[in-house]
Parts: C-alpha cells; structure tokens; sequence
C-alpha cells in the first residue's frame, strides 16, 4: 500500500465503535501517522444531521472515508427497534456518503452485513445472492438500509465516476465490543451473560432459539485488515471482480458454527462450569449465515485469526473494560 503521510486525510466514522477503532489500529499499524487520521465523536459531529455533516467536509476536505458509522445490534435490538435501525442507518450513510462527493472525495468504502442476504439464500452466500428472494424478518429494516448504501455508492459511480466501495463483513466480534446482555450481538451478549452467571454462581445460562441455528465469526482487526487491504486495491483489480450493479465484496472466515456449539465454547472461555439450556419460544433468526469469500480470496486476503484465539481476546477485553 503506497501511503502519502503529507497528503492523506482519512475520515474514519464510527471511529469509537467496534469496527471504527479497529480501522484506526489499523491504519496506524500500517505506518499512517494519527494526525492524518480524522475522528470525530457523535458529540462533535451528528452524522444524522446533514448541515452539520456537509460543514464538517467542506471544512476538513478528506481525501479518503471509512464509513463504519452504524446504529448496530443483535437480534433482540433489531426485533424490538426496527424504525430506529432503518431510519438512523438511511440518515447516516446517505449524508455521509452525500457530503462526501460534494467535497470531492473521489474513495470510501462503505461496510455493510451480511443480512442483505435473502433469508433462505443458497449457503454459502454469494455476491450474486443479493436481492434474490425475501430477507430475514427479524432485520429485516436494517438490511434494507445496507442494500441502500451498497446502491448509493454505485449509483454515484455510476453517474459521476468516483470510486465509492462497498465491503459485506460476516458476523463481528473483538476488542471494544458492546457487552450488554441483551442489545448486543451474540458473541459479546454470551460473554457477558456466561461471566455474569460465573461470578453470581448462577447454576445455568438461557439463550435464545433452538441452538441449530448456525453462524459466521470474524475477528474485528482481521475484518479492518481486510478492509484497507480492499480500499487500497487497484480500481482495474477490483473491477475485474466485480460489476457496476453488483460491486460490493464479502469478507468472511470462511467456516460456520452451531449457536449452541458456540454458546459452550464461550462457557469454556469464561470458565462457567454451569448448565447452558434453550429457549425455543424465542426466534433463531436466519438459520444459516455462511459467506462466500471466494471473490476476496482470489483476490489475496485470508484471515488470520482462529475462532478461540479471538474468544480469548475478546474476553481479555472484557475483563479490562469491566474489572471486578
């Protein structure tokens, strides 16, 4: 990756998430200085408030964006918060993603999920898959608000030829994870219960559905390595994989997992010693989620980073974030 320290102004929104922080670890890691590196806090900068978007790229006039920025969650978020999920994602892409142009930003790189996949899709999901058949109806609002940012970006390709790409991580997890019970996705959200039941000596954890159904894990800073290594692709490279109307790239690991053969190995991680039961009366959401890599692969990336070897990382995180 050729890096121009004098010229390069990155915006990285959503820096303070998940995803975000990991891109800034990982720009740094890649030899960006932190001063090249635009941050800002929702305090400092309302991406659902246009005005205020619009001003801050015509003041700061970055030459390349990360759109990690999000309202995210689990399962449980999403079923019980649909109008917020769709309305705060179409707000936040559309003005980035707007302001952006008008600037001048001729690169970003939008991420996405792997729920604008349709429910029933043919495992492991393909590029091609996209708005082929019905999507899962438990995010069903947050999905539709990525497919609209992976056409957003097109359509600007499209009609003034910039290079705006769209990247489709699986299932994330790792450091700097939203850890609540609940509102969280499943990796974080059965951290936090299996701990919690280990220092309450609580005799056993309850999760949600039937356990069958099966998911995708990526470690976050494979994830950002991924994304940079994209971002940085030559434009006739990722052409050559992609189409005008299909241009978005998966980003997986490439192997799936049980819910309840997960459920147990974070017990193992966190050392709770108790019984882990279901709850069938709660939704499984889509029964499988598994990626079809193949695209990034051809094109030189792979993972790094094994399921338990994240799992520990991302526990060790935990216990940093919330000490005893």
């Amino acid at each position: 990756m050729e890096i121009n320290m004098t010229e390069d102004r990155i915006f990285v929104a959503g820096h303070r998430g998940m995803v975000g922080a990991a891109l800034v670890r990982q720009l740094i890691s890649k030899g960006y200085p932190p001063k090249a590196i635009l941050t800002r806090s929702k305090r400092e900068l309302n991406l659902l408030d246009q005005r205020a978007v619009r001003a801050f790229f015509d003041n700061e006039r970055p030459t390349q964006v990360y759109l990690a920025a999000a309202r995210v969650g689990g399962i449980h978020a999403n079923y019980t918060y649909p109008a917020d999920f769709i309305y705060e994602n179409l707000m936040i892409q559309t003005h980035v993603i707007e302001a952006a142009f008008r600037a001048g930003v001729h690169k970003l790189l939008f991420l996405g999920s792997s729920c604008i996949y349709p429910r029933l899709a043919t495992q492991p999901m393909n590029e091609e898959t996209l708005l082929t058949g019905e999507l899962e109806p438990t995010n069903e609002p947050y999905a539709v608000a990525k497919i609209a940012g992976i056409k957003l970006c097109e359509s600007f390709n499209r009609q003034y030829g910039v290079d705006y790409r769209s990247v489709m991580p699986t299932n994330l997890y790792g450091p700097g994870d939203n850890y609540h019970p609940e509102n969280s996705h499943v990796v974080p959200a059965l951290l936090r219960r299996y701990h919690d039941a280990k220092v309450n000596k609580a005799p056993a954890v309850t999760i949600w559905g039937s356990g069958k159904a099966r998911r995708e894990f990526l470690f976050v800073d494979d994830m950002a390595a991924a994304c940079l290594f994209v971002m940085n692709l030559p434009k006739t490279k990722y052409d050559e994989e992609t189409t005008p109307i299909r241009s978005h790239i998966n980003i997986g690991f490439g192997q799936e997992i049980q819910i309840l053969e997960l459920a147990r190995l974070i017990a193992q991680t966190v050392k709770y010693t108790g019984k882990t039961l279901l709850d069938p009366t709660k939704p499984d959401g889509a029964p499988r989620k598994l990626m079809d890599s193949e695209r990034l692969s051809r094109l030189g990336w792979k993972p790094l980073t094994t399921l338990i070897e994240g799992l520990n990382r991302t526990y060790a995180d935990f216990l940093e974030q919330n000490p005893s």
